[in-house]
């Protein structure tokens, strides 16, 4: 194969960089807090003696592997072993539940799991019963599982030996069936969150994903020399794309961090250049400096708050290259040293180069303090049915309200509705098992409805997401509503984890809340305010006071807009549990499944709504170990003040 063509298959990539950079990283990963890394020529040996092993134990071509556990180098490798043994990987949630693993197991007919501990293990023989089609699981951590039964068992360093052991037997073949591997060949599974329903199984090409990967690379002249954090779920298409699909194009270094508990810490000893996170976590890190700088002494947190204050005002213009006068760009150099360089040290962002956020908006006050450190974060927006990348912000026309231009290679169009459709390199073939849901997502000539609704910014051509399509509305009176910006905006203050607003249809906006336990807690301790439990603390009076005060800033903000001062919220409730994905509420990727919280807690919704100061409720709650049980309260409802807004009435469309 020439070095000009592109390479057909990502296992024709992982050839590629064995060649091209056999002896640069290609993997790290820490365990038992020590970094171990692989370098391209070996990750290309280990997935080849896996590949082989794979054909060893049967798997055919067209067989769907799931792939279940932590970000690891050997779930990798499995999964770039399954493609070339011509067979379909299918990753899975981490944290989903038995039940969850089940429905994706039967729906894709899994032959092969390969798992990455105890834990796994057992929520697939847990539900192995229902799946006639399952023959074996492979397991990567062998802790907990020696006495077994190893029937169907197998360990993963077992199947590496089986492979190397029958190289002469098997590697024929193996070559045989990764040079058939083309473009339209199936890449990988991925399966929706399923935000309204039951997840859909969306099958990516190789074409899909290394297209892509080559034309967002350039984007953003991404290179071997990257180091990438992959602690996002393998099953979340961003993962998949940026840990396979933009790393194997690259080339660059994929590090897994130990566990979800050190993965801060993880962070800052590698320092990538390249990063992304999804709202909440930026929204987590933020949290944690405000935390620890209301513990400072007054002479540091007076510092802080100067040199912030400098870097609102001229940081963002050193980042994009404007202009700053002399005076000024000293003192950011000062602050740098004293300020913005420890706490980006600290936080793990001190070698970013460039990173991003999507999934969710992010509020634009999170969003223009990392750029005002300096951190070059954007924004992107994407689905899984995009292979990702939809639009992406060039450096220069970065900013908290849009969502960038078309990424390389996608069109964009807007529906009479203001739906937004596009087509790209990167749409996916179809839905598994799904015709009519693929006919209705995906027309004949390739372009794809997204959901969202928008609009594009004369003059810049930069898209403006403002919601779900289905979730815009109208209140009764006729003004614009659009949840989630308003829960974008409650969220950027530290002590609101999750926030729900209602408001369609009806005389005006509500809202349940979620506290977030960390910092209200850090608060209530310094404040002298015992607790035992977050429902206790979510009641008491002091923090209710507290959120009505967020909530009264928020509206205040909204009060200047006049396309979305209706959303003003008048009445709110702490709830008395935190929103769960394992209850329902939340999608394994922490979306808001609005519909099940409509129903689940409409009697909380009527008592905003019937002018009740209080409501008592009960509610069936899912324990860790997958126990049910059940959280009674009587939960206070306050109102709040509503601000000012433009006398503007927007007629329904």
């Amino acid at each position: 194969m020439a070095e000009t063509e592109v390479p057909r298959s990502i296992p024709a990539l992982l050839e590629r960089n064995a060649r091209r950079f056999g002896d640069r990283p290609a993997y790290r990963e820490k365990e038992y807090g020590i970094w171990q890394s692989w370098t391209w020529a070996a990750a290309e040996e280990e997935t080849r003696a896996l590949a082989m092993g794979f054909l060893a134990l049967g798997m055919r071509k067209g067989d769907h592997v799931a792939i279940v556990g932590r970000n690891r180098p050997a779930l990798y490798w499995a999964m770039v072993a399954a493609q070339s043994a011509g067979a379909v990987p299918v990753p899975l949630y981490q944290d989903a539940v038995a039940d969850e693993m089940a429905y994706v197991l039967d729906h894709c007919g899994a032959r092969f799991v390969v798992a990455g501990d105890q834990e796994q293990v057992d929520k697939v023989l847990e539900v192995s019963a229902r799946l006639p089609g399952l023959e074996a699981i492979v397991y990567v951590d062998p802790r907990g599982l020696r006495r077994y039964d190893h029937a169907r068992l197998n360990a993963l360093a077992d199947v590496q030996a089986e492979g190397r052991a029958g190289r002469q037997r098997l590697e024929g073949e193996l070559a045989a069936r990764t040079a058939a591997l083309g473009p339209d060949d199936t890449c990988v599974m991925l399966y929706t969150s399923g935000t309204t329903g039951r997840p859909k199984g969306v099958v990516l090409s190789n074409r899909n994903i290394i297209a892509t990967a080559r034309a967002t690379c350039g984007f953003d002249r991404l290179t071997e020399a990257e180091e990438v954090l992959a602690y996002l779920p393998m099953a979340w298409v961003g993962d998949f794309i940026f840990s396979v699909g933009q790393a194997y194009w690259a080339g660059f270094c994929v590090n897994c961090p130990e566990s979800a508990a050190t993965m801060m810490t993880d962070l800052r000893e590698i320092g990538p250049t390249y990063f992304f996170a999804p709202p909440r976590i930026f929204e987590q890190m933020l949290t944690s400096v405000m935390i620890r700088m209301e513990d400072a002494g007054a002479l540091k947190r007076r510092l802080f708050d100067r040199s912030m204050g400098l870097a609102r005002r001229v940081g963002r213009a050193l980042l994009d290259g404007r202009p700053v006068a002399a005076a000024d760009r000293a003192a950011h150099a000062l602050g740098d040293l004293l300020v913005y360089g420890p706490l980006k040290n600290t936080l793990g962002l001190s070698r970013i180069r460039v990173a991003y956020t999507a999934g969710e908006a992010i509020g634009p006050e999170i969003f223009e303090f990392y750029r005002a450190l300096g951190i070059n974060l954007k924004q992107l927006y994407g689905q899984t049915e995009a292979s990702v990348f939809i639009t992406q912000q060039p450096d220069g026309e970065v900013r908290s309200d849009t969502v960038g231009v078309p990424s390389p290679g996608v069109e964009l169009r807007l529906a009479e509705s203001g739906e937004v459709f596009y087509r790209s390199p990167g749409v996916f073939v179809e839905y598994f098992k799904a015709p009519e849901a693929t006919a209705a997502t995906k027309s004949a000539d390739g372009w794809v409805a997204t959901g969202d609704a928008g609009f594009f910014e004369e003059g810049t051509g930069h898209l403006r997401i403002i919601d779900r399509a289905k979730d815009v509305g109208r209140t009764a009176d006729g003004r614009l509503f659009a949840p989630k910006y308003v829960e974008n905006k409650l969220k950027f203050f530290p002590s609101i984890l999750e926030a729900v607003v209602f408001g369609a249809g009806r005389p005006f906006c509500t809202a349940f809340v979620n506290i977030d336990l960390t910092a209200v807690g850090n608060w209530a301790e310094r404040s002298g305010i015992p607790y035992a439990s977050y429902q206790e603390l979510a009641g008491h009076a002091r923090v209710l006071d507290m959120i009505a005060g967020h909530v009264e800033e928020v509206n205040r903000a909204l009060a200047r807009d006049r396309m979305l001062a209706g959303c003003q919220i008048r009445r709110f409730l702490v709830l008395h549990k935190e929103l769960d994905a394992d209850d329902g509420e939340l999608t394994r990727t922490r979306k808001i499944r609005r519909r099940i919280i409509e129903e689940k807690y409409g009697d909380l919704i009527a008592a905003l709504y019937g002018g009740m100061d209080s409501v008592y409720t009960e509610t069936e709650v899912t324990y860790e170990d997958g126990r049910k049980g059940h959280i009674r309260a009587t939960l206070a409802i306050r109102e709040v003040a509503t601000a000012a807004a433009p006398a503007v009435r927007l007629a329904a469309e």
